[in-house]
């Protein structure tokens, strides 16, 4: 894909690097924050026992959902380019009380779904490499060393995080892929069937936790718009990353799910998910069709999964605090970038440190890596981010009511107002079936809940200057690229 980009200009202190992100590097960003492998070998066997063979279908209207949700989302990143992508776009569009809430709600998603992903490489590394090795080293270890490599790359320049990723992803994909032609080849056409996309298998009365985890699935897809600053040509290159990135995430969740539908076929696919091995349904299949050594290597390549989610998601949370810093809705020192890397290296080092903390609390409370830091934190950080997907497309509606702007009406009128139904309905979905998002059915998911409240309350009651939208330049280095 060829892009009209030039050389990246010099960046003063308090500046990110301009020009370093081409389409594929936002791209690699956007699905690593999802965790293809992880979602496909974490979650789509919890969709298919909560919701039956409609998962796949799930998969691909969520995606849809999303898909609507990008053409204004995309259409708004051309007139607001700021690294804190939700707080600029909500209070360009809402006002900036409205944008000071959406700030430190996006802000404390952001950073629970970065230090619970640190329990979640935790507990995974520990499953997979001490049982390889015959050896006993606890969650921690594993946790912080995750910390130190994510530290480093944060650190670094961001397209050195980029190569990374893009080399984590297409590993983890590529696993999946391959089980795919083993089970198509081995299977034919004997159990080919659309049963798991019709209406009445993916909308039932049993389908409402299932959608909880299919709509989870794409949590990040805004991560475009946070680069844009540090984008060649944002103007097409952000639209392209987001478009590419939500509909092979819907197409890629929505096809290896039906894969396993097509292994076991419709009733052998019910009677597992019901059985108490549900949970390892993908490592079944990989050792069925390709042998011990793929189930192997898709344990390994989860934790890699989880580690590249985690770069991801560390970068953007170290991207809003820097543009809240700019913005002064939080200390100016936020703002300050590495000298050579241009970096957000004071707020990188101030997500690490949260994350830390997270752990040693964790630690402290003699806490369970995955039931208490991952799903406490990210049943609070998900919940979170699709509230503000939903007000972000109420910005949209509003700012493009009076001028669209040369946009046409259903870029940034109809498909907003669809998306606005469509997240309506998922955080109607999320909030009745916390148990699922938190592992917890007590009073302890109204006070999970209740931090989202708090932090709203106290951005909307300091905003804040408006939110600074930066002009990138076009350049020439990189011609060519992505």
């Amino acid at each position: 894909m060829t892009s009209t980009s030039t050389t990246p200009t010099t960046a003063a202190d308090g500046t990110l690097a301009r020009g370093k992100l081409g389409t594929f590097d936002i791209f690699f960003f956007v699905v690593a924050a999802a965790a293809p492998l992880a979602v496909m070998a974490g979650a789509a066997p919890l969709a298919f026992r909560l919701g039956g063979i409609g998962a796949p279908g799930a998969y691909v209207f969520s995606g849809i959902v999303y898909i609507l949700c990008a053409a204004g989302f995309t259409a708004f990143a051309r007139h607001v380019r700021n690294a804190g992508a939700f707080y600029a776009f909500i209070g360009r569009g809402l006002g900036r009380r409205a944008g000071g809430a959406a700030a430190l709600v996006a802000l404390l998603s952001y950073a629970l779904i970065c230090g619970g992903f640190y329990g979640f490489l935790g507990f995974y590394a520990a499953e997979t490499f001490n049982g390889m090795l015959g050896v006993d080293v606890h969650w921690s270890v594993y946790a912080l060393a995750g910390v130190a490599i994510v530290a480093f790359l944060g650190y670094r320049q961001i397209d050195v995080g980029a190569r990374v990723l893009a080399v984590l992803m297409t590993l983890e994909v590529l696993i999946l892929v391959v089980l795919a032609i083993a089970v198509l080849a081995t299977e034919g056409t004997a159990n080919f069937t659309v049963e798991p996309f019709a209406p009445g298998n993916v909308f039932n009365l049993a389908s409402g936790g299932m959608f909880v985890l299919a709509l989870g699935a794409f949590i990040g897809f805004e991560g475009t718009a946070i680069y844009a600053e540090e984008a060649r040509d944002p103007e097409r290159t952000v639209p392209r990353a987001t478009y590419i990135a939500v509909g092979f995430l819907a197409l890629f969740h929505g096809f290896i799910a039906w894969v396993a539908v097509a292994a076991l076929g419709i009733d052998g696919l019910t009677e597992f998910s019901l059985s108490d091995a549900f949970q390892g349904l993908y490592f079944m299949l990989a050792e069925s069709y390709l042998g011990a050594w793929a189930s192997m290597v898709m344990g390994l390549l989860i934790v890699t999964s989880i580690l590249a989610a985690t770069i991801a998601f560390h970068n953007a949370t170290s991207r809003y605090l820097f543009a809240l810093g700019r913005d002064g809705v939080l200390p100016a020192k936020l703002a300050r970038t590495h000298a050579r890397f241009h970096s957000p290296v004071l707020a990188s080092l101030v997500t690490t440190i949260a994350s830390v903390v997270l752990i040693a609390i964790t630690l402290g409370l003699r806490g369970d890596p995955y039931l208490h830091l991952l799903l406490w934190t990210n049943g609070v950080g998900i919940i979170g981010i699709v509230a503000l997907q939903l007000l972000c497309m109420v910005s949209v509606v509003r700012f493009f009511s009076r001028d669209r702007r040369g946009h046409g009406v259903f870029r940034v009128v109809v498909a907003p107002v669809l998306g606005v139904v469509g997240l309506a309905a998922g955080l109607y979905l999320m909030l009745t079936n916390l148990d699922l998002l938190t592992g917890r059915t007590d009073w302890i998911n109204w006070v999970l809940m209740a931090t989202l409240v708090v932090a709203a309350a106290i951005g909307a009651l300091r905003p804040g200057r408006a939110p600074t939208s930066v002009e990138t330049e076009p350049t020439t280095e990189g011609a060519g690229s992505a």
